[in-house]
């Protein structure tokens, strides 16, 4: 077992109108002005905004809201719900919604509790964030794990820049979670979001660090789980039992529990912000249409590796052939998967299309500060690796 430190200080409420509790819950922490974030108007469709309002008011709860929320989460967006939570008075952040929501709440929570720093400084590592506001999330989606990480993304649109930050500040307080809540997503959310749930664990599964057998055997069970529920909510979105085992298995997965011992390698994740940032697409989509030209590029460096990953997640008999043999129905049966949920699995099945090779280079220049730095660890990706794999999965 190798060393690591852990902790996960987000207070979890789970299950069946797990959103009534928000009122109570904040004022056990001390809240008193509440600053609402959400997305497009599902929430308010569905009623859920007015819900949360009522809990609110019922506990003597001031709050305001702010709508608006795209996908892939807008830095100018955040600096603006900073400036009115400031002047409202705000001690806590709510985030009603899922991951960019969630995002653009944290961003918002860090300026409130540094008025004299901008957002992006702490983004681009000019500034060390050192504290924050209070933030409390009512989930919507299950998919970026973002009510349990360390992890925030935002996209500055002026510098055509997508990028993260990880820091204990980054923990929201309290995480509402209601599987019902899930039940309206569009379809294509859905898989999305299950997509994202995968890969959150993949890129914490191949790196080069092993000897964790309990951390492997958790990821191992975490993706056969996510994948057998995901089978039946695509058929049926309102099987409670279905869209239960999804929400939590993304709450573990972005928690850091499924790399305990080991490390984030993440490649795919930087490959698919460069695509975010520069067609916006959507986050799910740009890792699955990575991640098979990926794990092609680098399974060599650790057939092994990938042929345990096809025994023990894919059921790929033990006698099926060698580790290359292994490795490579292993990485099939994952690619196919995703097809088979509607996911894109290239680059010309998303609505950017085929690129073109100043594409794929401009692309590359992003991931890696135009050649100055490698991401992952797995396989460090250099430029040149960059547009292999870019290239690899351009058709």
């Amino acid at each position: 077992m190798q060393n690591f430190t852990f902790k996960c200080p987000t207070d979890i409420v789970f299950g069946k109108d797990a959103e009534l509790q928000v009122g109570k819950k904040i004022k056990e922490y001390g809240g008193s002005h509440v600053f609402i974030v959400y997305g497009g108007g599902s929430v308010v469709k569905t009623g859920l905004l007015s819900r949360v309002e009522r809990v609110l008011t019922e506990s003597g709860i001031a709050f305001t809201v702010r709508g608006g929320v795209k996908p892939n989460p807008l830095v100018s967006h955040a600096r603006d719900g900073v400036r009115e939570a400031i002047s409202f008075g705000a001690d806590f952040i709510l985030a009603v919604g899922g991951g960019s929501v969630i995002d653009t709440a944290k961003a918002i929570a860090h300026g409130v509790a540094n008025p004299e720093t901008d957002i992006w400084d702490f983004w681009c590592g000019r500034a060390k964030l050192t504290k924050t506001t209070p933030v409390a999330v009512v989930l919507t989606l299950a998919a970026a794990g973002s009510e349990t990480s360390d992890s925030a993304v935002l996209t500055n649109e002026e510098m055509g820049v997508k990028g993260g930050i990880n820091t204990p500040f980054n923990r929201p307080t309290l995480a509402f979670m209601n599987p019902e809540l899930t039940y309206t997503v569009p379809k294509k959310q859905l898989t999305a979001g299950i997509s994202d749930i995968l890969m959150h664990t993949l890129e914490r599964y191949f790196t080069k660090f092993s000897g964790n057998e309990l951390t492997d055997l958790v990821a191992e069970a975490l993706l056969k789980d996510v994948v057998k529920s995901a089978r039946v909510a695509v058929k049926d979105q309102r099987s409670y039992d279905a869209m239960s085992e999804i929400m939590w298995c993304g709450s573990v997965s972005h928690s850091n529990f499924t790399e305990l011992g080991r490390c984030k390698d993440f490649s795919c994740h930087k490959l698919g912000h460069a695509l975010s940032a520069k067609f916006d697409t959507t986050h799910g989509e740009s890792l699955t249409a990575i991640w098979g030209a990926w794990a092609e590029y680098v399974y060599h460096d650790d057939a092994h590796r990938f042929a345990h990953f096809a025994e023990k997640v894919w059921d790929v008999p033990e006698d099926f052939g060698d580790d290359e043999a292994k490795a490579q129905e292993g990485i099939h049966r994952q690619i196919a998967f995703f097809e088979e949920i509607g996911m894109p699995t290239s680059l010309g099945q998303l609505p950017s299309g085929v690129l073109k090779e100043a594409t794929i280079k401009d692309l590359a220049d992003q991931v890696t500060a135009k050649g100055t730095k490698t991401v992952g660890n797995f396989h460090p990706i250099d430029w040149q690796a960059a547009v292999d794999i870019y290239t690899m999965a351009n058709h």
